[in-house]
């Protein structure tokens, strides 16, 4: 059985969240889940769940990362052996051999650091790249970086692609991935230092380099996997979120303000909205993945609701049962 550690102290609203979704991943996708955290908080929250003879259980952890801890208390927390936040735990719980991935709510950048620390990066890997699922107007694209590394050099993104395409094909099914670098222009030559001189390593990778890619084709679905640094992910990101929110937002705010015949409407509507709703949610995937790092590491959204953290661990479950971290590391070894 797959076992996978989830982060109890990890959402805004933790443990409610983290606890109430594990057991949802537990009774539908038939994995173990190993809550991390504070005992005396999750188990009351646990047994309010019904969990009945699932298999749960709790590996206590007293204290936990924040949005407060930066700079030196940061890496202290991340690194020292002996530290017992619930991050630093769960993910020696995968260093460890006793869990197969670890998913945490928590502070992305806490996540980032424990994980470099303590898991390590895999061989041949400079920077781990946080990679996000998008949805695009033929399926889905994988994004990377999408924050983790706001700057970045051009090896950099031949390896973000290397980790990007081996994610697509063995965990997304895609055969034989489409790659494109983000730039400002679909011309070769278009795009500032970083792109120009990352074109030429991507063209000679072996890959299914397409090449440029500018933001408009990433959501056309023109590639299966979009490589760029993190601060132009992030941006990426943070703005299609707005976007997808404000679209939802107005659409309702119209139908509500059109009287009678715009309120029928909208009932007629209702299923396409749902739809358009769950295709723009970005907790149908749960948690993006830590890609270069010797341990499989997923990270969702602060906000994020006991369905988002069912889809995270649905998402660990899937990347396990794919063999991708063996994959990468075969692909850099190569």
């Amino acid at each position: 059985m797959i076992r996978i550690a989830v982060d109890a102290m990890g959402s805004d609203e933790y443990p409610l969240p983290d606890v109430a979704g594990s057991v949802m991943a537990a009774r539908e996708y038939g994995v173990e889940v190993i809550l991390v955290g504070d005992e005396a908080l999750i188990s009351p929250v646990l047994q309010a769940q019904n969990p009945g003879n699932l298999p749960i259980r709790v590996v206590h952890a007293p204290e936990m990362m924040t949005m407060e801890d930066k700079g030196d208390a940061l890496v202290l927390k991340a690194r020292h052996k002996d530290s017992r936040n619930s991050m630093a735990v769960g993910m020696d719980l995968v260093k460890n051999g006793e869990a197969d991935a670890f998913v945490t709510a928590g502070n992305t950048g806490a996540a980032w650091v424990t994980a470099f620390f303590r898991l390590g990066r895999l061989r041949g890997v400079s920077k781990p790249a946080l990679a996000v699922i998008f949805p695009t107007a033929k399926g889905h694209t994988v994004v990377l970086d999408i924050g983790a590394n706001p700057d970045c050099e051009p090896e950099n993104l031949l390896q973000f692609a290397k980790m990007g395409s081996v994610y697509a094909e063995k965990v997304r099914g895609v055969t034989n991935p489409r790659v494109g670098v983000v730039s400002n222009g679909e011309e070769e030559g278009k795009g500032n230092k970083l792109v120009r001189e990352a074109t030429p390593l991507l063209k000679e990778s072996g890959l299914n380099f397409v090449g440029n890619v500018e933001g408009k084709d990433v959501i056309g679905g023109a590639v299966d996997v979009a490589v760029t640094d993190g601060f132009t992910g992030n941006v990426i990101l943070k703005t299609s979120e707005a976007i997808s929110k404000l679209i939802i937002d107005k659409i309702k705010s119209s139908i509500k303000g059109g009287g009678l015949l715009a309120n029928i409407g909208g009932l007629l509507i209702k299923p396409a909205l749902s739809s358009l709703k769950n295709l723009l949610d970005p907790s149908k995937e749960g948690a993006a993945p830590l890609l270069g790092i010797n341990g499989l590491v997923f990270i969702g959204h602060g906000r994020s609701n006991a369905e988002a953290i069912k889809n995270a661990v649905r998402v660990a479950k899937d990347a396990v049962a794919s063999g991708v971290l063996d994959s990468i590391r075969e692909n850099f070894k190569a």
